[in-house]
């Protein structure tokens, strides 16, 4: 017989990754980039030049990017 209707086992569903400090934005690492530019509706570029132009602190830089739809 054939599990092809079996319901996935929780743990074998990928989970959103989350950031590694939730308050503090790490450029160097390529998942954070990607949650918080993904988070902030925003491009890794943009993401890039706000913590170049506001730092690391993930609440300035949102209130940075607010403008862009966040």
């Amino acid at each position: 017989m054939s599990d092809q209707n079996a319901v996935p086992d929780e743990q074998a569903v990928p989970k959103e990754k989350k950031p590694h400090d939730p308050n503090e934005i790490n450029p160097k690492l390529t998942s954070d980039i990607h949650y918080w530019a993904k988070e902030l509706h925003v491009t890794g570029q943009q993401l890039h030049e706000a913590i170049r132009v506001h730092g690391t602190n993930a609440k300035k830089v949102r209130e940075a990017l607010k403008h862009h739809g966040a």
